[in-house]
């Protein structure tokens, strides 16, 4: 971390002296909040809850970002790799169904040290990758063999869009070059019958935003194209705005019922059959967990 090059960013700072990049954190691993936490996808939660850590800082800090308080690093208190592996032994005997990284790529080294320091300690639990996917696959091959299911994030199609809210032209070629190294290490998802629970594999989310129906449908077509029923497809109407938007008019409402609709006729049109959707009014702040350093 002398000369960062963890994600597509590749700021080239010296996170060991201190320094900070895009993702706006230090070499010191930093995190918000860890908790058994039950809005995740249902083979992700179950009915015992996904054992959540939601790291501080991101590398895309998105304009419209639920966790905007984590993602600008303005949440959260340093932790030592070792305590992050005591952190995932503590929810595993909570009764986590998985451990469940939300966030990680700027902290990726330590964790893969927690990581192995917890498996070596009994951590049995499938390890979840949760990230918006601005990944680099060079680091993500670090990760193979200790991450079972990779839940990434699919955000935008248009450079536009990507440009606009997250600062990244190069979002959708990066987010994809990801994507297809997160499939090769994981591959085609297990599903225990007993338990309904995700085991093994990938569920890639797209969040749509207002207006963005078009977007959506050329983000859904080419996951269907690439990977057809070898991954799932969570799609995604929660988007929720927070006050940070409140000038962008284009983000200051939330998904109608109309628009969530048609892309979801579509998504059944192209013959997406492994897929969530998302039922009823999801957008609310109810959603979004305090970030007061719980269960660290």
């Amino acid at each position: 971390m002398s000369d960062c090059v963890l994600c597509p960013r590749a700021c080239h700072v010296n996170r060991l002296a201190g320094q900070t990049g895009y993702c706006g954190q230090t070499a010191e691993l930093m995190a918000a909040r860890a908790s058994l936490h039950y809005w995740e996808e249902p083979c992700i939660s179950g009915t015992s809850g996904s054992g959540t850590v939601f790291f501080s800082g991101c590398n895309l800090r998105c304009v419209f970002c639920q966790n905007h308080n984590i993602a600008l690093g303005k949440a959260g208190r340093v932790i030592a790799p070792e305590h992050l592996a005591e952190i995932f032994l503590q929810l595993q005997e909570q009764g986590a169904n998985n451990i469940n990284l939300v966030t990680p790529t700027h902290f990726l080294p330590q964790i893969v040290i927690a990581l192995e320091q917890a498996k070596q300690k009994g951590l049995h639990l499938p390890i979840v990758y949760n990230t918006g996917s601005y990944e680099s696959p060079e680091a993500l091959r670090h990760l193979e063999g200790l991450v079972d299911i990779y839940l990434p994030d699919l955000k935008y199609f248009s450079p536009e869009l990507s440009t606009a809210y997250s600062h990244t032209p190069d979002y959708f070629e990066t987010a994809c070059a990801a994507i297809s190294e997160m499939y090769r290490q994981v591959g085609d998802p297990v599903i225990d019958e007993d338990t309904g629970l995700m085991q093994h594999g990938m569920i890639v989310r797209h969040l749509l935003l207002p207006g963005q129906t078009k977007d959506s449908k050329k983000i859904l077509r080419y996951l269907h194209e690439t990977y057809g029923d070898h991954i799932y497809i969570s799609i995604m109407n929660q988007y929720t705005p927070l006050p940070q938007v409140a000038d962008i008019e284009a983000l200051n409402r939330t998904v109608t019922p109309e628009e969530y609709d048609r892309v979801l006729r579509f998504a059944e049109r192209i013959g997406i059959e492994r897929g969530f959707r998302q039922e009823g009014t999801t957008a609310s702040e109810s959603f979004i967990p305090e970030f007061d350093e719980s269960g660290l």
